[in-house]
């Protein structure tokens, strides 16, 4: 098993050679440097306190809504509240109409000709105002399906259009150290991301963190996703505790600025889960643009997975704006 030829996904053929093999595969994530876990969360507590002034901070709670891939994940979502979580994210404050837009609303993938429709002419790039749509697949949130019916999910939700496909890892095959079949599965599903036209949806791949109990293993999901071809990679499904934490994020964005000054190539990073107010998200805004750089601030590079995040960054922007806080009446509740 240790020799068995592994699909031969682009990256990982440049950085760990033509022999591509479990084997090969093996050594390289296992012979990642350990995670200084004090350290790592040390840094993430400093990061968390810094102070941020007025003007700044007005500008990041833009930043963030401009980030959030706007989500609805449970089993009762009706096309109705597509419609009406599509109306959020293209005006979230219709008493300010300077408030941006989100980067894309997250939904089943079912749900997303519902969400192309009520987006219309706002559906496109988010790194040009526009608004994507993202969905969920491979037998979303636990992952536990056959190959054939992960592909099927992804294929059936980018041949409805969906521009992001947010697919979770096999966790059980990864903490069984079976990293050739995580490794081949992500590079399957990233073939089924293939349009029509030879275009890529692009992939964010969940490395689900809060079941991967060390950091040693997010640093090592998050290599095994690089190379197999993720676009993204996103902490978590929402569905499990924890979900995203900064130390996990940091790590992460660490990752992705390692892979970006080894390959020159960019990927993206999103944190999903648990980031409800606008406090907490600086913070993260703030932890990219000190790890990975300013750069990583777009769209196609970094995102909030959030439902409830929206409404407090609302708030906060009202009270920029007008200097005293606006009840949760003031903003729609999802």
């Amino acid at each position: 098993m240790q020799h068995t030829a592994l699909a031969p996904a682009e990256r990982a053929v440049r950085v760990l050679g033509g022999d591509l093999t479990e084997r090969s595969l093996r050594l390289h994530l296992e012979g990642l440097s350990g995670v200084d876990a004090v350290g790592l969360e040390q840094r993430a507590a400093g990061l968390g306190t810094r102070s941020i002034k007025t003007s700044s901070k007005a500008w990041a709670l833009d930043t963030i809504i401009k980030l959030t891939d706007l989500t609805t994940l449970e089993g009762a979502d009706t096309p109705g509240k597509v419609r009406s979580l599509v109306a959020k994210g293209l005006n979230p404050d219709p008493s300010d109409p300077s408030t941006p837009r989100v980067a894309a609303v997250c939904v089943y993938g079912d749900m997303v000709p519902a969400a192309i429709d009520a987006l219309g002419a706002a559906h496109g790039d988010p790194d040009a105002g526009l608004v994507s749509v993202a969905a969920v697949a491979t037998a979303f949130p636990s992952g536990r399906a056959s190959l054939p019916v992960k592909l099927a999910d992804t294929r059936d939700a980018v041949a409805n259009g969906a521009d992001d496909i947010d697919m979770v890892i096999d966790r059980g095959a990864f903490l069984a150290g079976d990293y050739g079949t995580v490794f081949e599965q992500i590079v399957a599903v990233k073939e089924a991301c293939r349009r029509d036209d030879g275009g890529f949806a692009h992939l964010k791949v969940i490395l689900e963190t809060g079941e991967l109990t060390t950091y040693d293993n997010v640093r090592r999901a998050s290599w095994l996703a690089i190379l197999a071809g993720a676009d993204f990679i996103k902490t978590s499904t929402g569905k499990v505790t924890p979900a995203a934490t900064l130390p996990v994020t940091l790590l992460m964005l660490e990752v992705v600025r390692d892979w970006y000054r080894l390959t020159g190539e960019r990927i993206g990073v999103k944190p999903a889960g648990g980031i409800r107010s606008s406090k907490d998200a600086i913070k993260y805004v703030v932890t990219v643009a000190e790890t990975a750089g300013e750069q990583w601030l777009q769209p196609h590079l970094f995102r909030f997975g959030a439902s409830s995040l929206l409404n407090d960054v609302l708030l906060q922007r009202q009270k920029i704006s007008t200097g005293h806080y606006s009840g949760p009446d003031y903003v729609t509740i999802d």
